[in-house]
């Protein structure tokens, strides 16, 4: 009978275990006890997911195997893409290896790959003694019906940040950057951005880099405002690219009343007229100050772009002659410090992991009060290096033969980029007359003397976001190249970045941009202490347990002989 009783546990005990393990398979759960919570979604990121009907396949090109640090990034995708998939069945993912197969398959599909803007990486590192050389893929291709999404995994740096600050970086956006693909993807409208035109804004070739980017996901279009008599609510987002000459009042009213009725602009503004080409030609260059007529909008809306320029000794460089060899010029790249790389200013989801943005001219912008209740938020700035020049300023290249003097950049951090958001009083608050208030009404466009809330941005430079054309090619060059530096250091991605991060933070209202602010502390182990402190940690790490097996061991006969012992 005591035999029988023991089987019967034993079968309940495997019922048990058998149903827990039924039920597991379609319940899942955790508790994240992380600091920074690196294992839960963001609630956009789940609502997102959430709503998703259709079979969407992620396609991760990491399979294989990789260095440590890879490593990190190759399980850090695979647990994000599973807990993806466990907020919604209809996400799945595979992980593959385009190096995989024989010699012509691997190169048919790594040319397959290029076409698609996927391009491998050549990585090097040491297995024991043995060094290895491997093409690795960082990509994901999000796929969803016949529409298909890139997303690059690993972020790059311009600056000097260590291949361990860039993975962590690259492991901290993994969520945002996968969650945007499928919101981009599954988008059923796309919105609707016009360039303003008419005022000298940046010809066509100048944006084309931007505007392939942005066509991809929104309806891109011109808007000459000398040819219409508003700008409607269907314009999701207004860009005001680099405008040289004067904007009319009649223009100056339908840009605000757009804002009043709760339209959103990015204005990127050069407020001088400097080039490196008229230093060039004329040997010294007095700059002058665009005649825009929009100060006094800009004030009204609570900012103010300064007629001087940043001075920062965290540049970019350009080259000079410094001599001839062989009867051709030599040359030599010295730090301009006009040309400088600013940095995020705050945690602003649209800056934050952003890396640093290369501009060319900037001007500082003051914040100022406004009658209603308008946030501003600094979002670019220069280091704590620079200064700024006021206008008038005689432009030379005399500047570069002397070195610089650091206790003379001693101006802080100075804004370039100001994100507003609120409620906008009217530039022409008390300006508009009963009779034209009138005429407005019966076109149902009724005058607003303050707005909805909305957003704006103002960017003291314009270049920044234009792509390098070459006339001799008539090639255009992604949008952050520069072309003074060599390669491999010339691409600023944070350029591009920051304008696509704007404009998603404009347009998508509750979107999944607030996932950018997930971050995952580098958390590095103190290596000096690690080689002493190595045969103590080997023994607590490996000796510890076995010591416990065997004691536990020996409690256990010790007990069991004295039960049956006494029997």
């Amino acid at each position: 009978m005591k035999n029988v009783g023991n089987y019967i546990k034993l079968i309940i005990i495997s019922a048990i275990l058998i149903v827990i393990n039924i039920i597991a398979g379609y319940v899942h759960s955790y508790i994240d006890l992380t600091e920074e919570k690196r294992f839960t979604l963001a609630e956009s990121t789940t609502n997102l997911l959430y709503e998703v009907e259709d079979r969407i396949i992620i396609k991760v090109l990491l399979e294989g195997k990789f260095p440590a640090s890879f490593k990190r990034l190759q399980q850090a995708t695979r647990e994000m893409v599973g807990e993806f998939r466990d907020e919604n069945s209809d996400i799945d993912y595979v992980f593959e290896d385009p190096t995989d197969g024989d010699m012509d398959n691997v190169n048919n599909r790594i040319r397959s790959l290029a076409e698609l803007g996927v391009v491998g990486r050549s990585l090097t590192y040491f297995e024991g003694k043995e060094k290895v050389q491997k093409l690795v893929f960082p990509y994901a291709l999000v796929q969803y019906g016949d529409r298909e999404v890139i997303v690059n995994l690993l972020e790059t740096a311009s600056g000097p940040e260590d291949e361990e600050s860039m993975l962590n970086k690259s492991v901290s956006l993994l969520e945002y950057k996968l969650a945007n693909a499928i919101q981009k993807i599954t988008a059923r409208n796309q919105g609707n951005i016009v360039f303003t035109s008419g005022q000298g804004e940046l010809e066509p070739k100048d944006r084309t880099s931007l505007r392939n980017e942005l066509s991809r996901f929104y309806n891109i279009g011109d808007l000459p405002l000398d040819s219409i008599t508003s700008i409607g609510q269907e314009a999701d987002l207004v860009i005001v690219a680099r405008p040289t000459t004067e904007f009319s009042l009649k223009n100056q009213f339908k840009l605000d009343q757009y804002v009043m009725n709760g339209g959103k602009i990015i204005w990127l503004i050069d407020k001088m007229d400097a080039h490196l080409d008229s230093i060039q030609k004329y040997k010294f260059y007095v700059p002058k100050e665009y005649p825009l007529g929009l100060d006094d909008m800009w004030f009204k809306y609570g900012a103010r772009i300064q007629p001087n320029f940043v001075l920062d000794l965290q540049s970019t460089a350009i080259p000079q002659v410094i001599g001839q060899s062989g009867g051709r010029p030599q040359t030599q790249l010295f730090p301009w410090f006009y040309h400088p790389l600013v940095a995020p200013a705050s945690t602003h989801p649209i800056v934050k992991n952003l890396d640093r943005v290369n501009m060319y001219w900037p001007s500082t912008i003051d914040t100022i009060q406004t009658k209603t209740h308008v946030q501003k938020t600094v979002l670019l700035a220069s280091s704590q290096y620079s200064r700024y020049q006021m206008n008038p300023v005689r432009l030379n290249f005399e500047i570069l033969k002397v070195e610089p003097d650091p206790s003379k950049f001693n101006k802080g951090r100075q804004p370039v980029a100001l994100m507003l958001e609120g409620q906008f009083p009217s530039l022409f608050e008390n300006r508009v007359d009963e009779s034209f208030k009138k005429t407005l009404e019966s076109i149902n466009q009724p005058f607003r003397a303050v707005s909805v809330p909305t957003k704006q941005l103002i960017v003291s430079d314009s270049d920044f976001a234009a792509n390098w054309f070459n006339e001799r090619t008539q090639e255009s060059y992604p949008m952050g190249y520069n072309p003074y530096l060599p390669q491999g250091q010339n691409i600023f991605q944070g350029n591009q970045d920051f304008m696509i991060n704007t404009i998603e933070y404009m347009i998508s209202e509750g979107g999944v941009l607030e996932a950018r602010n997930r971050e995952v502390k580098l958390r590095l182990l103190n290596g000096p202490k690690v080689r002493e402190e190595q045969t103590i940690w080997q023994l607590i790490n490996i000796g510890l347990p076995l010591l416990f097996i065997i004691l536990f061991g020996l409690v256990y006969n010790y007990l069991r002989r004295r039960k049956y012992s006494k029997s």
